[in-house]
């Protein structure tokens, strides 16, 4: 049975979809099946992957026009697959919000499929998409940027979270949360993790995320860090990131 993690944060640029594509790379480079998932309607981790947004995609599976393999498309790297998307797919929540099964779609798509590892990228917001992936996913990971305002909106993630446990999905957990967009040479980001071990402990990965100018030129180019610029300091550290998340997750 496959692992299902939902990469979410209500809050937008937090480095979500970046730390998404290259811990789904790097976790394939491993040798784990991986599908990402890309239900976020900007669709830059299809984007980010070098997919099409012309061929079926997630809203078509969500409609339950196309099962899960025949719009799944295959990356240029080894185990890794993408099911892409694009801006019509925010059409789709208002289409099903009167379904019974309007937050069990996702979850009845990613049944029964042969991938190791399942990434779902989430939208920047708390709607029917994202509680879809809350349902279908076996645990969570939080990406939280190191600067002012980082914790505003936590509360109500975790808030959700508890929600989806009680009505949906039980077995619903952290699998952790990882700083992004750090700098070490300031205060605010020192403050911020201080934060972030007082509320998650453990839970906090230790690898931490900088910035760095390699992961943000990377998406432009279509390509994971670890194949823009291997020796930079953030494919190095999204390396690490993925040994921390192998090791939580086996």
């Amino acid at each position: 049975m496959a692992q299902i993690i939902a990469v979410t944060n209500q809050k937008g640029g937090v480095g979500k979809t970046t730390t998404t594509i290259n811990i789904a790379y790097n976790l394939a480079k491993a040798g784990k099946k991986v599908l990402l998932v890309d239900l976020d309607p900007q669709g830059n981790a299809s984007s980010g992957l070098s997919v099409s947004k012309s061929k079926k995609t997630t809203r078509d599976v969500l409609s339950g026009s196309v099962a899960l393999e025949g719009a799944v498309q295959k990356t240029e790297y080894a185990n890794l697959f993408v099911l892409p998307t694009d801006a019509e797919l925010a059409t789709l929540e208002t289409e099903i919000a009167t379904a019974k099964d309007r937050a069990l779609r996702l979850k009845k798509a990613l049944s029964n499929t042969g991938y190791d590892v399942i990434f779902i990228d989430c939208p920047p917001s708390l709607g029917l998409l994202t509680v879809n992936a809350l349902t279908a996913a076996t645990a969570v990971i939080i990406p939280v940027q190191t600067e002012y305002y980082a914790l505003e909106g936590l509360g109500q993630l975790l808030e959700t979270m508890k929600l989806v446990r009680q009505a949906l999905n039980p077995r619903l957990s952290i699998l952790g949360v990882v700083m992004t967009m750090h700098n070490a040479r300031t205060t605010l980001s020192a403050q911020v993790e201080a934060q972030l071990k007082a509320n998650f402990k453990d839970r906090l990965f230790e690898t931490v995320i900088p910035r760095n100018i390699r992961v943000a030129e990377a998406p432009s180019h279509g390509r994971p860090v670890g194949e823009y610029d291997k020796w930079s300091k953030g494919a190095r550290a999204y390396k690490s990131l993925s040994k921390e998340i192998m090791e939580r997750i086996s």
